[in-house]
């Protein structure tokens, strides 16, 4: 044996799991097809947002959470369907992982030195009964860190059992097989690929220089999602979102690319929900991109109007931040594979977040001066950067300047100055009264109610088309790819499951390519906080059942 376990993929899953599995005295070889720079993978490039449940920092902000709340949103939004096979274990690791968020996930953070922004957002709100999709109440907790402060807790473990030899990790290892013996998992095979010293999350070569082959008692699979395989994403895209985007940007690294499913399907693990996935509708072309198509996805508050490719405004719910799938649905049935806001210099400054650790560098950076410094006029200075820079983005003091910059911009005159001004104009004349017919000026003066939203996240009404409020500015929003929530079915340990049910002996499966836990944690949609979550839940779950079977 090479190693008592063997982990495929550094990202935060692989990274959780493999420290685990060393804290318990077991060998780990960890494998990843990336250079060494790259470490933790995706979720260092997130926000770092994390799904908690009645956590000190909401009953600060006046938030009454609890898990019976919290489970009725998990549900209606999963939407499972499938209970009797597809989604039997994915259920169930909702359950679990429900348990997890209103329970010792946050003191577990807080003793490996996660901290917390003490403002607590509201993403994926829903908008529609008390019954349907989306998050009741704020639930989204920003790391103090952003995705590099979760990752390094776990990678500073990982590299202190590396000096002591508990872990050996080798980059630019490409897994390219599962082997397996009398039905059981036993090792890997796979490519060397050449050094590379390019920078975290650029595209690296795969130029092969040579092969391996090792063995061990477990494996884990811990290598991502589909996100950046456009290829594949088109081939699983469900028929409810109607025809798949021609045209999509990605939100992820190019490494993402799936590989490792159908390597282990290949080795009998069942794949399951392979039409559930999650991608965003508010991206924007990097204008300095780290990795191909490189996109970003705006946070959007709730004030900006939202039309589609011909400019006909959004029906409710598909407001900025409220239901991610049901605006990407409304989208690709527009026939077309994008959309715009239209806001002001005022909304901008208040409203505008983006994704991202790079792209907002006082949270990642723990830099307190720098984050009371958003308080002050003006964008961010990285929203400020996309404004003038961004190919996406328009600017101008008069509608009719703004719809003929935005026509040029696709080329194709689809837009009419007119048409777009009623609308607008409709909108604004509901400012005159504190009474509204209008369900998304209802939604952002209730938005400005919690404390929270009103500092940071929601601009005070305004007419749009007084210039007083402007300039204008228009943003074409493309589809931006992110996550699979479908994957490898595994049980309740993170055992991968073959098509009969049962667990294969010695191959486990952890974070996104298991679908965050089960095969599909999230059903259907997402409640937004819960994928870096899952790759929390899933490598400690994984590696804590590892180590236990190994004695």
């Amino acid at each position: 044996m090479d190693a008592d376990v063997i982990v495929v993929g550094a990202g935060l899953a692989g990274l959780v799991a493999t420290a685990e599995i060393a804290d318990a005295g077991k060998k780990v070889l960890l494998l990843d097809q990336e250079p060494e720079a790259s470490m933790g993978g995706q979720a260092w490039w997130s926000f770092g947002g994390l799904f908690l449940i009645d956590s000190p920092e909401q009953r600060r902000m006046g938030i009454k959470d609890s898990k019976e709340l919290a489970w009725k949103d998990w549900m209606r939004t999963a939407g499972f369907d499938r209970e009797e096979d597809e989604d039997y274990w994915g259920k169930k690791w909702a359950e679990a992982y429900l348990d997890f968020a209103a329970g010792e996930k946050r003191e577990w953070l807080r003793n490996l030195g996660v901290r917390f922004f003490p403002v607590v957002s509201w993403a994926e709100r829903g908008g529609y009964l008390a019954e349907g999709y989306g998050n009741s109440l704020p639930r989204f907790h920003i790391t103090w860190g952003t995705g590099p402060g979760l990752v390094e807790p776990f990678e500073k473990r990982v590299r202190e059992h590396m000096n002591n030899g508990r872990v050996v990790y080798h980059s630019r290892h490409r897994v390219d097989e599962l082997m397996t013996h009398n039905g059981a998992v036993v090792g890997v095979s796979g490519s060397k690929l050449a050094p590379s010293h390019v920078s975290r999350g650029e595209e690296s070569s795969r130029e092969i220089i040579g092969d391996f082959e090792y063995r061990s008692e477990v494996v884990l699979v811990s290598s991502g999602g589909i996100g950046a395989n456009f290829d594949l994403i088109r081939q699983n895209w469900p028929s409810r979102l109607g025809e798949p985007p021609k045209r999509m940007i990605a939100g992820v690294p190019a490494h993402v690319d799936g590989r490792m499913l159908a390597i282990t399907e290949n080795a009998a693990g069942r794949i399951v929900n392979r039409d559930r996935m999650w991608h965003y509708t508010e991206g924007i072309q990097n204008w300095n991109p780290v990795w191909p198509k490189h996109g970003i996805r705006i946070l959007p508050g709730p004030s900006s109007i939202w039309l589609d490719a011909r400019g006909q405004r959004f029906p409710a719910p598909n407001f900025p931040g409220f239901d991610t799938l049901s605006t990407l649905e409304a989208i690709q049935k527009s026939g077309y594979d994008y959309s715009w806001f239209i806001l002001t210099e005022k909304i901008i400054e208040k409203e505008f977040a983006l994704s991202g650790s790079e792209q907002n560098p006082d949270l990642t950076n723990k830099s307190i001066t720098q984050v009371l410094g958003r308080v002050k006029s003006g964008a961010p200075a990285p929203v400020q950067a996309f404004k003038d820079k961004g190919e996406d983005f328009i600017v101008a003091d008069t509608l009719e300047a703004l719809v003929s910059g935005m026509n040029n911009l696709v080329e194709e005159k689809l837009l009419n100055t007119e048409h777009i001004e009623k609308q607008i104009r409709a909108r604004d004349l509901e400012l005159e009264n504190k009474f509204t017919e209008d369900l998304q000026m209802m939604a952002l003066r209730g938005a400005r109610t919690y404390f929270g939203e009103k500092i940071s996240r929601v601009a005070a009404p305004h007419s749009i088309l007084d210039p007083k409020n402007g300039p204008l500015i228009a943003v074409r929003l493309n589809l931006l790819s992110r996550k699979t929530l479908g994957g490898l079915q595994t049980n309740l340990s993170g055992a991968v499951l073959n098509e009969a049910g049962d667990a294969i002996p010695g191959l486990y499966a952890a974070g996104e390519v298991s679908g965050f836990g089960g095969g599909g944690v999230h059903g259907y949609r997402s409640l937004e906080g819960t994928f870096l979550g899952g790759c929390l839940f899933t490598g400690r779950t994984a590696g804590r059942a590892i180590a236990e079977k190994l004695g």
